[in-house]
């Protein structure tokens, strides 16, 4: 008999509860940082998706700005433990879970159907294509059940005209990611280099994009992560906070 995955109850500063498990799937900053990224942009009758939703970190981490919003997520295991985190939290009149394919999005949504979609997609590039024996962390990290212009198609589809796409990923593969976006009619609006520290090479990058939008990138100042004690610095510790501008009520 397989040993049963141990599972754990956290408890985000905003109040929701998550169900994690260190064998399966666990949110890191990222996740924190895309939410923050994204929700300073919201409204709160924004119709909302979030794609390669894991366990559902940025759902519940957006659930308080928005009215609804829905997450999918292909692994049967992870988007089960995305579902208990809802029902425990009573929000399945708010957030919504779909185990599902991003690649098979038109079967699953009407076309057009939102208007924000929020990725933290896989970021490592999956040069062997191997997709035997797969464990629930290789899936999260690497490119071999979804790759980057799948899930930029997906965007694309979900989204309607102007709609917005948040995503997080790895500034070395900025060059596919312009590419993609423009290929599937998604305008970079937006973006933001997030470096460990002050003097360290940039290792993720926020991006915003809008569909059928006119060119024009801004590229704001870059995050710092730490200090040089290895410390957050202040402003990592206001987004963990929830510290963040009021948003819109239109």
């Amino acid at each position: 008999m397989a040993e049963e995955k141990k599972y754990q109850t956290d408890t985000l500063l905003n109040g929701n509860k998550i169900i994690q498990s260190k064998e399966t799937f666990m949110f890191g900053i990222d996740a924190v940082l895309l939410a923050d990224f994204a929700r300073n942009q919201l409204r709160k009758k924004d119709s909302c998706i979030d794609i390669c939703s894991g366990n559902g970190i940025i759902p519940l981490l957006l659930e308080p700005h928005v009215e609804k919003i829905s997450m999918l997520e292909i692994q049967t295991e992870i988007a089960a433990m995305a579902q208990k985190s809802v029902e425990l939290n009573e929000l399945e009149n708010r957030i919504t879970v779909i185990n599902g394919d991003l690649k098979e999005v038109n079967a699953l949504f009407p076309k057009h159907s939102f208007n924000c979609v929020t990725c933290n997609p896989p970021y490592m590039i999956n040069q062997h294509g191997q997709k035997n024996n797969l464990d629930a962390k290789t899936i999260a990290r690497h490119e071999v059940l979804c790759n980057l212009d799948d899930v930029i198609s997906a965007a694309d589809y979900l989204l309607h005209s102007h709609g917005k796409f948040f995503m997080i990923h790895r500034p070395f593969r900025l060059p596919e990611i312009f590419y993609a976006m423009k290929k599937h009619g998604l305008e970079p609006k937006r973006m933001r280099l997030v470096q460990p520290f002050e003097n360290t090479e940039p290792n993720l990058v926020l991006i915003e994009a809008r569909k059928d939008a006119s060119p024009r990138l801004e590229i704001e100042k870059a995050l710092i992560v730490r200090e040089k004690n290895g410390e957050y610095t202040e402003e990592i510790k206001k987004i963990y906070q929830g510290e963040i501008p009021p948003l819109r009520s239109e």
